[in-house]
């Protein structure tokens, strides 16, 4: 290699793959239990659950992180590596994770696929189209808008308002410019006008229903449950109302079944779902995570973002609908992203700055005290960056023995599994040796109000709770209509414990602000908006797509 560091795209060019067909092999999945999708990447069938289904699931481990900071956190590095670090130790590890969205990936965040020598491949694909599962949930998304609003043009059999429509159209980039938008326009035969907009198709409520659901027929009846709009007398109607759950599941058959791939070092990894984790649950789907936990003795997983987003709404949501108990909690932090949490300025993080180190360590023992609140085990993962330095991490490694904190220094991007063999050594001894007394931080009898309130004061820290007017009215509307023994899905910033993104490490006497609340029946939560949090992105000044090309032999180049 020389002096040269090789970019995530070109470490992954140099890798050898396995044949999928042997990956699934290693996992005793039969061949016909395989679809293939070219040479790397396959579907599972769903049957394969059905074989398994007496078989006992293997150690659930949740890959989470501090808030983060554009000094990088690399929890999918740490996912992926962690994954192929237990494959190394000899234990049969499956790594379960959430796929990209283009969005991201052409704007400013990028990929999902982890990094350096911690990565699942084929990265290009799993980074744009994949096997098309994105597509299918975009697909089905506007087929329902497409259903709405030629049931209105229709004749309008079921009287719905259509300034009450709250199903909205959905694009897999990041598109302001379709934030608001009217349709129908151009007379009569184009249709009733109306406003409508686009979502990001990952805040799409079909992504959480496609995550959440545990085979087809709970997918159509969660599909059939999906709030649509209100007629004139403001009364739900549902897409079973419309009439369409059949067709909608007909599209997303497919997608359905989970995709296999593999790390670079050939450790399998189901990637499937890919809700966002600020403005949804954040998590990839419980088919895929249940598959692993039948297929592998550790699924190694990761929820989007801080413990306060992704992991939150895993242990409240996800765990409640499937049944999982995690076996530990791993809570990646970067030494970089302390001193960001700390007060130094980004262009300054190369220089050493224990003082900024010790005024950020506050996020992550607000990190850690959540963990500790849902009762699980845990492990500090330090993912080691170049710039670090021996009197900074000698304070950190400090820090946490003191605290009688588990941590482990990870070098899994620049070494890859062998990096994280003490990472899966003091994962494996959390397991075995520290008390699991999994618990959830509100139960769904209480109110949604009630619910709101203990995520915002238990997880985030905050003093109070506001409501809007409007919030207000929709609580008591969604509580009459009997969806208040539902769990809460917070959209907020990801940037701070707060709803404010600027308030980094951690805030104190500060205000949670419920400005919105949106029913997502099929999912089987509510939706509540915090501060200024948007369900569309926009993309950056120079968005990750100006770097990106194909040469003349279609290799792709500047895909990070």
């Amino acid at each position: 290699m020389g002096n040269k560091v090789l970019s995530d795209i070109e470490i992954a060019q140099k890798a050898h793959l396995e044949q999928i067909y042997t990956i699934a092999e290693n996992l005793e999945i039969e061949r016909e239990e395989l679809e293939p999708y070219g040479h790397y990447k396959g579907k599972l069938n769903l049957s394969l659950l059905s074989r398994l289904k007496n078989k006992k699931e293997g150690h659930v481990v949740l890959v989470t992180a501090i808030n983060p900071t554009p000094a990088g956190e690399g929890k999918s590095t740490v996912t992926v590596g962690l994954g192929q670090a237990l494959h190394k130790l000899g234990k049969k590890a499956v790594i379960a994770m959430r796929e990209p969205s283009l969005g991201p990936t052409m704007g400013i965040k990028g990929g999902a696929t982890g990094g350096g020598y911690s990565q699942v491949v084929p990265m290009e694909d799993i980074n744009l189209h994949f096997t098309g599962d994105l597509h299918a949930i975009t697909t089905a998304n506007n087929a329902l808008s497409a259903f709405i609003d030629n049931h209105i043009h229709q004749g309008n059999q079921l009287q719905i308002d259509a300034r009450r429509v709250v199903w909205k159209r959905v694009v897999d980039l990041n598109d302001r410019a379709l934030r608001k938008v009217i349709v129908g326009l151009g007379g009569p035969v184009q249709g009733v006008p109306r406003e409508d907009g686009f979502d990001i198709t990952v805040a799409s409520e079909i992504m959480a229903v496609f995550c959440l659901a545990t085979d087809l027929s709970d997918l159509k009846t969660r599909l059939g449950k999906i709030v649509v709009a209100y007629n004139y007398n403001r009364e739900p109607v549902t897409v079973k109302d419309l009439g369409y759950e059949g067709a909608l599941t007909m599209i997303l058959r497919d997608a359905l079944k989970p995709n296999l791939v593999q790390t670079l070092e050939n450790t399998p990894a189901i990637i499937h779902g890919g809700p966002f984790a600020n403005i949804a649950h954040g998590c990839n789907s419980v088919i895929a995570t249940k598959l692993a936990a039948k297929l592998g003795d550790f699924v190694i997983t990761e929820a989007g973002f801080g413990a306060d987003l992704g992991a939150e709404k895993f242990l409240h949501i996800k765990c409640r609908t499937s049944n999982i108990k995690p076996s530990a909690v791993v809570i990646v932090a970067t030494i970089r992203a302390l001193k960001m949490h700390g007060g130094q300025m980004k262009d300054q993080l190369k220089e050493a700055n224990v003082e900024a180190l010790k005024n950020g360590i506050l996020n992550l023992e607000k990190h850690i005290e959540t963990v500790k609140a849902f009762g699980l085990p845990f492990v500090v993962a330090i993912n080691r960056f170049i710039t670090d330095s021996d009197e900074e991490i000698t304070w950190l490694l400090n820090w946490c023995k003191e605290h009688k904190i588990r941590v482990a220094l990870t070098e899994v991007w620049e070494k890859g599994g062998d990096g994280g063999i003490d990472l899966g050594n003091e994962v494996m001894a959390a397991i075995q040796d520290d008390e699991n007394n999994f618990k959830y931080l509100y139960d769904t009898s209480e109110s949604i109000e009630q619910k709101i309130n203990a995520i915002a004061k238990k997880v985030y820290g905050a003093e109070h709770v506001d409501f809007t007017s409007a919030a207000r009215k929709q609580l008591t509307q969604f509580e009459k209509e009997g969806w208040g023994d539902l769990p809460i899905c917070m959209a907020k910033t990801q940037y701070s414990l707060s709803d404010d993104p600027t308030k980094l490490g951690r805030p104190s006497n500060f205000t949670i602000t419920i400005r919105e609340l949106k029913a997502s029946i099929g999912a089987g939560f509510i939706v509540a908006l915090t501060g200024d949090v948007m369900t569309m992105p926009g993309l950056p000044k120079q968005p990750a797509a100006l770097k990106m090309d194909v040469d003349d032999e279609g290799n792709m180049v500047g895909l990070f």
